[in-house]
């Protein structure tokens, strides 16, 4: 029943919303002047009559359930007492030995070692290239390479850290100096060992130096 009233209320409150927006649409079943007022009237009455007698066969049908259900209990305890539980015999089993747990040691995890990162400036790089490309055209001691290396307008620290890693030979570079100044001029031991010092090699690398040419 509560299932007729619930249709009728869906029916009303449709025909309700339709009235309001077009009330022409119920000019073949009310008679007279056809108002939205006329409407909100009729069709909001049969809304409300209806859910209201919706909400009433629910909680009827609802109630006639709650009370049929206690019964239908009663019936299912009478049949469980007439049938005995059956006798379980106990079986002693043997108790279960308690489990020893083992800890085993994780593995140490080996850190990877970082990568070595350079410490060298850009400018101390470009110091070394330098260095490198005037000792490939000519012989340098390590203080005119230095003095080379500032007039080039490098720091005096960049200078010293190009010259220090330009991977020279210093006795080769005074050996180097001094067959250079053979090409073209006449020295003696003594002169060309204070030439070769004049350009900043050492005593005992001008020596060699000259030592190299046959002086």
């Amino acid at each position: 029943m509560n299932n007729l009233f619930l249709i009728l209320f869906f029916v009303s409150f449709v025909a309700l919303i339709v009235g309001l927006v077009k009330p022409t649409a119920f000019s073949r079943f009310i008679k007279g002047e056809i108002t939205r007022k006329k409407i909100a009237t009729i069709f909001g009455i049969a809304t409300v009559a209806s859910f209201i007698l919706f909400g009433i066969t629910t909680d009827t049908s609802q109630n006639n359930q709650a009370t049929q259900q206690p019964a239908t209990e009663n019936t299912e305890a009478t049949t469980e007492n007439d049938n005995p539980a059956p006798v379980v015999e106990k079986t002693e089993t043997a108790p279960t030995p308690a489990k020893t747990e083992t800890k085993t040691t994780p593995a140490p995890t080996s850190t990877p070692t970082p990568a070595p990162t350079s410490s060298e400036t850009v400018s101390q790089k470009n110091a070394v290239a330098k260095a490198k490309s005037y000792l490939n055209y000519t012989a340098f001691s390590y203080g005119g390479l230095v003095a080379q290396l500032e007039y080039d307008q490098f720091s005096h620290a960049d200078a010293v850290y190009g010259a220090d890693n330009s991977s020279a030979n210093w006795n080769e570079q005074a050996a180097k100096k001094a067959k250079a100044y053979m090409e073209y001029s006449a020295f003696s031991r003594g002169s060309l060992i204070d030439q070769l010092k004049y350009d900043q090699f050492t005593q005992a690398q001008a020596e060699y130096g000259a030592n190299a040419v046959g002086l």
